[in-house]
């Protein structure tokens, strides 16, 4: 039986032809991204907003009906809420936006809450999150993914070279900007499990970069005459068969978890299934327009005698 293929063993597409304008596509993009996020805004969610936490258990031990629960809580007229499992099957956890009008809005939301759901549920905790602890979870989730950045750009300069490592940090920057541009315009929840996808994001952006810019470099010292174009080209496809089954496969999981994922994974599955694709566009073209702008400092002379000097060249596109 032969192996599944994706990409016929020789093919050989002339990505650079076609990466300027994704380049410049994608620069726009980006900057659109930047526009609705200062514009019109995230629509933030509980984490990030604060508001009033309620964990309830039902009564008889069966298990929760999420559904149902999620219609009665969501027609009280509290704003936006979310609900979810946790623990046990009959534990579900009850999150409704911060109200306007102080404490006493508070209770008296907290108050209707118990009021539809009666005495079918034993309340486990009450909890309010204010507006400073919110303020810190958003904080502290900028800080992680600039963090991660950061983190990335050094350990590619140690693994490869600084052109490499531009390249690898702007592809993340693109995917992630573009994430959270498709968020403002969809006005979709963002919340911290949105964080958590950004982050998951970043790992599988870099995870696929990565190995599309280490053929880059193996090429880069093999062919020491080719054009670097042209090598560029070579790589890309050598690598697509890998890139491709990657994408599919992962892709196949996430339409599978947010079909059947319920309403709690279906925020985080979207964010994901938008960023393989998106991540493995720009690894093809971002990250290789980059190095052939930059020019890929790399060994390409044959190994010296012990007292020579090793020399290295600047490969221009």
């Amino acid at each position: 039986m032969k192996p599944l293929r994706f990409v016929p063993d020789n093919t050989n597409i002339a990505f650079m032809k076609f990466a300027r304008p994704g380049f410049y596509i994608s620069i726009v993009a980006v900057l659109l991204s930047i526009g609705l996020f200062v514009t019109v805004g995230l629509n933030y969610g509980i984490d990030f907003k604060g508001g009033t936490q309620i964990q309830v258990r039902m009564k008889d031990g069966s298990a929760a009906d999420i559904d149902a629960l999620r219609k009665t809580v969501a027609g009280l007229g509290l704003g936006s809420s979310e609900l979810q499992e946790f623990g046990q099957a009959s534990d579900v956890s009850i999150r409704i936006e911060t109200q306007p009008g102080g404490e006493d809005a508070q209770q008296g939301a907290i108050a209707k809450v118990k009021q539809a759901l009666g005495d079918k549920v034993e309340y486990r905790a009450v909890d309010i999150v204010g507006p400073k602890v919110s303020g810190e979870l958003a904080r502290d989730g900028i800080l992680a993914i600039l963090l991660s950045f950061v983190a990335i750009m050094i350990y590619i300069w140690l693994r490869f070279e600084w052109q490499f490592a531009i390249g690898t940090v702007a592809t993340l920057i693109h995917d992630v900007a573009l994430t959270i541009g498709l968020f403002s315009i969809l006005q979709l929840p963002f919340d911290l499990t949105i964080i958590a996808a950004l982050l998951t994001i970043v790992g599988y952006s870099l995870n696929d970069t990565v190995v599309v810019f280490d053929r880059f470099r193996e090429n880069l010292r093999k062919y020491k005459k080719m054009e670097f174009g042209e090598m560029v080209d070579m790589s890309l496809n050598q690598t697509l068969p890998r890139t491709l089954m990657t994408s599919m496969t992962t892709l196949i999981a996430l339409l599978a978890l947010y079909t059947f994922g319920g309403e709690v994974l279906r925020g985080f599955t979207f964010a994901m299934i938008w960023g393989v694709v998106i991540g493995t566009y720009s690894s093809i073209f971002i990250g290789a327009p980059l190095l052939a702008l930059l020019g890929a400092y790399v060994d390409r002379k044959p190994k010296h005698g012990p007292g020579d000097q090793p020399q290295a060249e600047v490969m221009q596109p």
